[in-house]
């Protein structure tokens, strides 16, 4: 039984930045939290091959929300392990699957309009890569306070703010949080990811306390690692 921070990284208009899926794996399943982008399919699975582990040995990919770096490759692994079972909460899942434009798409696009000359190409080249992440289907939605069976226990919380069906997952028994997008680390202190892009900003601060409040021993963070509490601080910045 186990959680594992993975470290892959992603491309970002200056080089890479580090992300972090988190694996959990017990006697019965291998569960993958996010995934990352488009192209971090062959960085995923070397981290797992690292592991003694593969692609084809994961049960579940929890997708926290539906932003590209999140879930880009979610495509590749289930055509790959069709056989994986992929969770996601009901108010994410039809900008996953795409039955709807995702928020994150429609944002970027809007946002084309107002860059500056000098940020055109950038923008341009976002929104280009936003349309190449695929669909994938739900197998089972995800609601606030559900619990999983994962490693000894695992409660689905939700975490609204950075997408409207964001969620986070709580292992009290181990006093660990996976944050997904709901907290982020900034100088080593909690933060708001990417605020400037959040759909409500009020949300997620809201959703930040709440994990907080947990007093949680370790929370991992998508962006910025694993945060261990000495005392709480928080503070509103980008990553």
């Amino acid at each position: 039984m186990g959680i594992l921070e993975l470290t892959i990284p992603m491309a970002t208009g200056n080089g890479t930045i580090p992300i972090h899926p988190v694996l959990l794996w017990d006697d019965q399943d291998i569960i993958l939290v996010d995934c990352g982008g488009i192209d971090a399919y062959d960085a995923v699975e070397q981290e797992l091959l690292s592991l003694d582990l593969s692609i084809s040995a994961l049960t579940g990919l929890v997708l926290t929300h539906h932003d590209h770096d999140h879930m880009g490759s979610a495509f590749a692994i289930k055509r790959v392990n069709p056989a994986i079972k992929i969770y996601a909460s009901k108010l994410e899942a039809p900008y996953i699957t795409q039955e709807v434009k995702p928020l994150r798409l429609e944002q970027a696009e809007a946002m084309q309009a107002t860059l500056p000359e000098q940020q055109q190409a950038f923008g341009k080249a976002f929104v280009a890569m936003l349309r190449k992440v695929q669909p994938v289907g739900i197998d089972e939605f995800l609601s606030d306070g559900q619990l999983l069976p994962w490693c000894g226990g695992c409660e689905v919380m939700v975490t609204s703010g950075h997408t409207p069906g964001h969620i986070s997952l709580y292992l009290e028994h181990a006093a660990i949080v996976i944050a997904g997008d709901a907290m982020a680390l900034e100088d080593g202190l909690p933060s708001i990811a990417n605020p400037q892009f959040t759909l409500d900003l009020q949300q997620a601060e809201q959703s930040l306390e709440k994990l907080l409040e947990l007093k949680a021993s370790a929370y991992y963070c998508y962006h910025g690692g694993i945060y261990i509490p000495k005392d709480i601080h928080t503070k509103s910045g980008n990553n």
